[in-house]
């Protein structure tokens, strides 16, 4: 059987970093190949969450590949229909406003641009202090547009940081499964009861 390949794009929520690979550890290895993209600031900045070079170095030992992390090396993802799919994950607002306004002015945000114009699924995991404030406009843009699929998200810290969005990336192969049908995974509002 031919694996599916999954593009796996991770932008600057650096205190989610270790979680999120926790995730793309856990997807299936037999079902899927990986290709690895990250935002130029997410594969150069060292934070207090640790070095940049821990995280690639992480990265590329699960995929298998060097990281994308060029617009030249993101641009073949539409002509060369390189991905059955594409994960952005940690999703930051900055990302999401990019997405929901059509700039493509980097690797992640290229990358995506590129691969929507093959019609295959965008796999949104949001990550964001702004998520309910600024960047809920853009959310909601997003959640209306074709081609977007997002992992059910929720408050992350709802009295301490009240606008605050984070996906649950521990539903990520799920979301990836559904959104390969063309369908968005539910409940996408996390907390909430099924049904």
């Amino acid at each position: 059987m031919k694996k599916i390949t999954l593009g796996l794009a991770m932008c600057g929520s650096f205190c989610t970093f270790s979680r999120v690979l926790d995730a793309f550890e856990a997807l299936d290895r037999e079902i899927y190949d990986f290709v690895p993209v990250m935002s130029q600031i997410s594969f150069e900045t060292d934070s207090r969450f640790g070095p940049a070079a821990q995280f690639r170095e992480r990265l590329e030992a699960l995929c298998g590949r060097e990281i994308v992390h060029t617009i030249k090396e993101a641009e073949p993802f539409g002509p060369k229909k390189l991905l059955d799919a594409l994960v952005i994950m940690p999703c930051t607002g900055n990302t999401l406003a990019k997405l929901a306004a059509g700039i493509a002015d980097g690797p992640v945000t290229l990358a995506a641009k590129a691969h929507l114009r093959n019609e295959r699924p965008v796999i949104v995991a949001v990550s964001t202090n702004d998520g309910l404030a600024g960047n809920a406009a853009n959310l909601g843009a997003l959640l209306n547009r074709r081609g977007y699929y997002f992992v059910p998200f929720g408050q992350d810290s709802a009295f301490k940081k009240p606008r605050s969005l984070v996906a649950d990336f521990t539903k990520l192969p799920q979301t990836v499964e559904t959104a390969l049908r063309g369908e968005q995974l539910q409940p996408m509002l996390y907390g909430t009861p099924a049904g």
